[in-house]
């Protein structure tokens, strides 16, 4: 729930800084134990990343089998458990690494990726939120199956470019490659509420929380960023964005939110209410072009954690 709303049900709330110097050494130790069996990791987060291992150090026939031997590792060396996702493409891998949590480890054969996809709830897809899942909802879009019976065209009318992409997703196919090393090019946080928000000082609060939020991200991955791109939706779901560069990269809280509020209060809200709000920072002090390493898709190669 937004913040906002914790602190009105329990004032006494206590919120407590992340430690991001012990979760970052630990992130470490855990990337060092996934590199022992291949070099194509893909971190997502500090606790995430997508590892193919269709050529592994260890010549392993099974996927299944290094995620068993990864999991031991990691909590012989950390004492904490691991949730694995074992399949042929990212999108499967990430789906199954969420069936069986905690300490879960869940393998989708080649076999039984059309079935596996085709009885899924629509709101349990990667990739589809909450907004996106109501809009299926209302035309009919429960399922899986029911993703799949859709069209190419009728997809992109509803949904532009994503549509492609959950076209993809329904027939359980995902030609994205495990991107090794790969740089992020902006960072970010955004809130959408159960309720709209009406109330600028609440509008305001929230844009505070979420910039902390952002601040904290930047201070994981040890970046700062130049331009800070504001994105606010309307009830209406009406959008629009507002960004200002800088001529020198930030990454300090009080910076981030004067400069959103700033651009939030030259919006001419029009007593229009907001379902969500979002910051962004890009242009980071760390990007740099990093070369894709484009994979052929092989059985059992992907394993997410």
């Amino acid at each position: 729930m937004p913040s906002v709303t914790a602190i009105a049900k329990c004032p006494a709330l206590i919120f407590v800084r992340p430690r991001f110097d012990v979760y970052r050494e630990i992130s470490t130790s855990i990337h060092a134990i996934f590199k022992r069996y291949t070099d194509l990791v893909e971190g997502v987060a500090l606790d995430e990343a997508y590892l193919d291992v269709t050529e592994n150090k260890q010549n392993i026939t099974y996927a299944s089998t290094i995620a068993r031997h990864i999991k031991t590792a990691i909590f012989q060396e950390t004492q904490l458990t691991a949730t694995a996702g074992v399949s042929i493409n990212k999108f499967l891998a990430k789906m199954a690494s969420g069936q069986n949590k905690p300490n879960g480890l869940t393998v989708i054969l080649p076999e039984e990726a059309i079935a596996f996809v085709e009885q899924l709830p629509i709101e349990k897809f990667h990739g589809i939120g909450e907004v996106t899942a109501a809009k299926m909802h209302s035309l009919g879009i429960h399922t899986g199956v029911d993703l799949k019976e859709r069209s190419l065209t009728e997809l992109t009318h509803y949904f532009g470019k994503a549509g492609h992409y959950y076209y993809k997703i329904a027939r359980a196919e995902d030609d994205r490659p495990v991107e090794a090393n790969r740089v992020r090019k902006s960072i970010g946080a955004e809130t959408s509420f159960a309720q709209n928000l009406s109330d600028i000082s609440q509008m305001l609060q929230e844009l505070e929380q979420i910039a902390q939020i952002v601040e904290q991200r930047l201070e994981q991955h040890e970046t700062r960023g130049r331009t800070l791109t504001l994105k606010v939706k309307f009830s209406d779901y009406q959008q629009l964005t507002r960004s200002k560069t800088m001529l020198a990269p930030i990454s300090e809280l009080s910076t981030i939110f004067e400069i959103a509020k700033t651009l939030f209060l030259s919006i001419e809200l029009e007593n229009r209410s907001i379902r969500l709000l979002g910051i962004s920072l890009s242009n980071l002090d760390n990007a740099k072009q990093t070369q894709v390493i484009q994979l052929p898709l092989f059985q059992n190669g992907n394993i997410i954690f």
